[in-house]
């Protein structure tokens, strides 16, 4: 998939004005684009044309988008992006933890989500090459070596620095839940305990020289999660 013709992006929204701007807009960039009126439309098209990114709103007419979701990742990992207009963190939080790999808020603006789903559509080009490495010529993170570099030089890791480092790269271009982060690294009876995580993420920022007013790759979602730069 080096190619955007080759790239096929399923909008799911009930709303004629949404899914025709979409429509304008994804196809200007050279994506191949399929429309769904309903969830239940939405989960056919997907089960009998595929697609490399579904945009899935969360009210829809039929079933909502949690319920579309939450059927589509029985048989389908494919990247999704919910669209919601609901800015609360919990509902964020849900869905993310439900399988969507991110979220944009209405009214959004469509250079936001077009830098959204490239981000998705890299990693998933990235994973279906075989690709277990990072490397944007300034920070290069080998998971199958276990090693990081800034330029030349190693990183030297702690092991709780490194695997939030790994997981976040294993899912960069989406946000990773606080909850999520806190059972991965710490266990399941440790999901509250996010004073651990601005710890450890103040360590590895510092390691890796990453500035929190303006992240290069650690940006915070507040009150959500992680989110691992990929440009």
């Amino acid at each position: 998939m080096n190619d955007a013709t080759d790239i096929r992006v399923l909008v799911i929204d009930d709303e004629p004005q949404i899914r025709k701007f979409l429509d304008i807009s994804l196809r200007a960039q050279g994506y191949r684009v399929g429309m769904a009126e309903s969830g239940e439309e939405g989960l056919r098209t997907l089960a009998a044309h595929g697609a490399d990114l579904v945009i899935l709103d969360i009210g829809l007419p039929d079933i909502d988008g949690h319920e579309v979701l939450k059927r589509l990742r029985e048989w389908s990992q494919v990247p999704v992006i919910m669209l919601t207009v609901r800015a609360d963190e919990s509902g964020k939080v849900a869905a993310l933890d439900a399988g969507a790999n991110d979220y944009v808020t209405k009214p959004f603006g469509i250079q936001e989500l077009m830098a959204r789903a490239r981000a998705l559509l890299r990693v998933r080009v990235a994973t279906d090459d075989g690709l277990p490495v990072f490397d944007d010529g300034q920070l290069r993170v080998d998971l199958s070596r276990r090693e990081v570099f800034l330029g030349d030089e190693p990183v030297q890791l702690a092991r709780k620095e490194y695997a939030l480092l790994a997981l976040l790269v294993q899912h960069a271009g989406r946000v990773v839940t606080q909850p999520q982060i806190l059972r991965e690294l710490w266990g399941q009876h440790h999901q509250d305990d996010t004073h651990y995580l601005r710890v450890l993420v103040g360590k590895l920022r510092q390691k890796l020289g990453d500035d929190p007013a303006m992240p290069r790759w650690i940006v915070t979602e507040a009150g959500v999660g992680l989110r691992f730069k990929t440009q």
